[in-house]
């Protein structure tokens, strides 16, 4: 729980900015709250994490060309963006490999057959896809208030969601270790 609301830092300061200032301020205020979260990430793990610098420098380039053009699309599109790079990722690893992302990651936390690793990553992967698609349905059919109050509450909201109903799945179809007493 705690990893969700270091990933939401810089959405919540996105969205602190936006209510108090304006977007393009806001802007300015994600870029540094996202390069921020990357070094206090660097310390706290002794590494960059992949998610950290893929999410800066998506907030970098699309934050960065709506400051330059001064148009607000671009930092709309990024969520689309960074859904997109992490359900490419996720196919990509039913792919290539022997375990898909999410086994890999997960593994060590608990165990599931194989078969349930493939449906979860996939999953994951669908989700991701839908949350870019809905993104931008509220992009363009809603102005820039709706889509902040999105941003932050409605991603939020189903991804906490999400977990719980796939935390319900993995516990229905984790494999107990039996010890030896």
């Amino acid at each position: 729980m705690f990893k969700i609301l270091i990933d939401f830092f810089p959405i919540a300061l996105f969205f602190i900015a936006f209510k108090f200032f304006n977007l393009m301020i806001a802007t300015q205020v994600a870029i540094v709250a996202s390069l921020v979260q990357l070094i206090w990430l660097r310390i706290a793990h002794g590494k960059f994490q992949k998610m950290g610098l893929v999410s800066f420098f998506s907030i970098l380039i699309f934050g960065g060309a709506t400051l330059l053009l001064k148009d607000d699309i671009f930092v709309k599109w990024k969520p689309t963006a960074v859904y997109w790079i992490l359900a490419l990722a996720l196919f990509l690893s039913h792919i290539f490999g022997k375990k898909t992302l999410l086994q890999r990651f997960g593994e060590n936390s608990i165990q599931l057959p194989g078969r349930i690793w493939r449906q979860l990553n996939f999953t994951w992967g669908t989700f991701f896809v839908s949350l870019g698609i809905l993104n931008l349905y509220v992009v363009y059919n809603f102005d820039t208030d709706v889509w902040v109050n999105f941003k932050l509450f409605g991603t939020l909201g189903l991804t906490l969601l999400f977990i719980l109903m796939q935390s319900i799945y993995m516990a229905k179809h984790a494999q107990i270790e039996k010890r030896n007493s």
